[in-house]
């Protein structure tokens, strides 16, 4: 049987911490690595004074992990500049803070050719690899150029943008013919599958058959959109768990009988939160008599603090968090609770159990689980309703959900005030169809599902 070896920027496997700390992609991924004795590759997230390419090895909660330590200019070039300063941006349609710089780039393809270099003695003949997400778009070319044969995936677990963005990024060209070295290519959506498509038949002056196989550059690469599911089993279990019910608790007693509307986000310009809090503002603007009867608590993550963009939206955040307590809030109330720290997906399970609205509104997503998560941890007998974002890649799947445009504020608030008024026999009426979708789609049906077209099956 085949192994299987799974590439990403940082490793994340199972450890001895517990299963509450560690997503649900991890865990399906770790699982099919154990399945088919395979190896999890990439970045350490450590950094050396000289590149020697030396790698680690070890077994992490049963699965073999295998990582390279980067230079800090490699971090800085690689990580913060090209992935984040430039493709991130991009690929969630914020143009105007992609940033374009000529050394970017050149880490970029350095790191990709240093993890190439690292990769390629640990390939066997029969190996399928399956590289994960916008950091490692070239990594297939650089195993072809070293003899690599073995049938290649890659999944983008970020949007596809529409052409006329793309054209905007220098080498636009360069970066999806990288593309064509993979035989498999997986997207969330089918939005994004057909922005790949137009720029192929658009742009690149290739073509697309019927079952999907793109030809350009000389090259052929099937595509299709796989949209990555919830370890639905595992997040009922964690939403059922001694954690889980000791954080609904705390949140019911903090609560003190008024109504909860939850936002869970890594704090980032493209999850929509500034245009989330006005649209919150004005509920409160519109509903006098919701004022001190409600409240909402965003929990927003800081992540990629070294970023000016970053940095910036975190300050914007604080402003405007600051303003509408100082506008509504009373002696006994505040109305938007903000909190910047993470936590384990087993107290998230209690936090989303104990609000009566999920608020899941990103300007643009590829897929967003937090969505799946806030259906998954509801008590059947009396679930919260998910208002969503119609840019998240979970609006495709989860049509039973309030989808909104988060770009307009009324719209927002509006759902915002139909979810509150919503009477128990329609939310458990959505929630069923919800859950019913989550089911047959999990985490594990995505990922064998990828596996299977990947070794042709």
């Amino acid at each position: 049987m085949s192994r299987l070896i799974v590439v990403s920027n940082r490793v994340q496997p199972p450890g001895d911490g517990g299963e509450g700390a560690v997503g649900g992609l991890a865990m399906a991924l770790a699982a099919a690595l154990r399945e088919h004795s395979g190896v999890w590759f990439g970045w350490s997230g450590q950094t050396i004074d000289e590149y020697s390419g030396q790698i680690s090895i070890q077994k992490v909660g049963g699965v073999t992990v295998a990582t390279v330590d980067l230079e800090e200019q490699d971090r800085q070039e690689y990580y913060n500049g090209y992935a984040n300063r430039t493709l991130w941006p991009l690929f969630h349609y914020r143009v105007d803070l992609s940033a374009y710089e000529r050394s970017f780039s050149e880490g970029y393809a350095r790191v990709n050719a240093r993890f190439a270099d690292a990769l390629t003695p640990l390939i066997g003949p029969d190996d399928l690899i399956w590289i994960h997400d916008y950091h490692l778009i070239p990594l297939a070319q650089e195993l072809r150029r070293r003899g690599v044969r073995n049938r290649i995936g890659f999944f983008l677990h970020i949007p596809w943008p529409a052409r006329r963005l793309l054209l905007t990024l220098p080498d636009h060209a360069a970066l999806v013919e990288a593309l064509f070295a993979y035989d498999l290519l997986g997207f969330q959506t089918e939005d994004s599958a057909s922005a790949f498509r137009d720029y192929v038949t658009g742009e690149a002056g290739g073509s697309v058959d019927e079952d999907g196989v793109a030809h350009a550059f000389g090259r052929t690469a099937k595509f299709g959109a796989f949209p990555i599911g919830l370890d639905v089993e595992g997040f009922e279990a964690a939403a059922g768990g001694d954690v889980a019910r000791a954080e609904l608790e705390r949140m019911r007693a903090s609560q003190n009988g008024r109504a909860m509307i939850v936002g869970v986000d890594r704090l980032d310009y493209s999850k929509g939160l500034e245009d989330r809090f006005l649209a919150y503002e004005q509920v409160l603007v519109d509903h006098e008599e919701l004022r001190e009867q409600v409240f909402l608590l965003q929990i927003a993550t800081p992540s990629r603090e070294e970023v000016d963009a970053y940095q910036e939206i975190r300050a914007r955040l604080d402003a405007v968090t600051g303003r509408i307590n100082g506008a509504f809030a009373t002696v006994d109330w505040v109305p938007i609770r903000y909190v910047n720290r993470g936590y384990r997906r087993d107290e998230l399970a209690g936090v989303y159990r104990a609000a009566r609205i999920g608020l899941v509104t990103p300007l643009r997503d590829g897929m967003n689980l937090v969505a799946k998560e806030y259906v998954a941890a509801q008590d059947p007998e009396d679930p919260g309703v998910l208002v969503l974002s119609q840019f998240a890649g979970a609006s495709e799947q989860m049509g039973e959900a309030l989808i909104v445009n988060p770009f307009n504020r009324e719209e927002v608030a509006e759902a915002i005030v139909r979810g509150l008024a919503m009477d128990k026999a329609e939310r458990i009426d959505r929630w069923r169809a919800l859950m019913d979708g989550l089911r047959r789609s999990d985490v594990s049906a995505w990922r064998d599902a990828f596996v299977a077209a990947l070794a042709g099956d």
